[in-house]
């Protein structure tokens, strides 16, 4: 039964088969929680807000329209409600910063130090914390989610220019994070 397609799977949900969902959820689970864990920073709100996201998912799926890929339209719910979670935190934290530079925690207090190959993931995906949102959630869908820019335009609800222009300055920003903390050898 697990090789049925999202199509199927919806179908059968909607026939009267909501136990069924518990595919879908197995499905996405892995790739929308580690999209949640780089937007949010946190493992804890990531999993609050990815029941949150499975159950409005699930109630809203009469609503989906086949237009998309059912993951798009997920990841779009999950996108959206981080959005909303960090945007409730800013306001009750902090003023908005100013510059991008204010944003991104450039100190070199990180010490990271890859000895080993399974090491390297780690330390990337360290780094890739340390930017802002929007630029860990574009990085997270295209490189490790596989994600095309037209499916990432689709969940962040902007134009592709603006997802390649975002990928664009997620690259140079996680450069310069790099270079900052003279982290170049770590990667060599």
């Amino acid at each position: 039964m697990k090789n049925l397609t999202d199509i199927e799977i919806i179908d059968s949900i909607k026939k009267g088969n909501p136990s069924d969902y518990a595919l879908l959820i197995d499905r996405y689970k892995n790739k929308a929680f580690s999209l949640l864990v780089r937007m949010l920073k946190n493992e804890m709100e990531a999993e609050e807000i990815l029941q949150d996201c499975f159950l409005k998912a699930y109630k809203s799926i009469d609503s989906f329209r086949y237009e998309a890929k059912f993951s798009t339209w997920f990841y779009r719910i999950v996108y959206n409600t981080a959005l909303t979670k960090l945007s409730a935190k800013k306001r009750k934290i902090e003023n908005e910063m100013s510059s991008i530079d204010e944003q991104i925690n450039l100190s070199s207090d990180l010490d990271y130090r890859v000895t080993e190959k399974e090491d390297l993931s780690n330390f990337i995906q360290k780094m890739i914390e340390q930017l802002p949102a929007n630029y860990a959630s574009v990085i997270t869908m295209f490189y490790l989610d596989d994600m095309s820019c037209e499916e990432i335009s689709e969940v962040m609800n902007v134009t592709v220019a603006n997802v390649k222009v975002m990928l664009h300055r997620s690259r140079n920003v996680l450069r310069d994070l790099f270079i900052k903390n003279n982290y170049q050898r770590e990667l060599l």
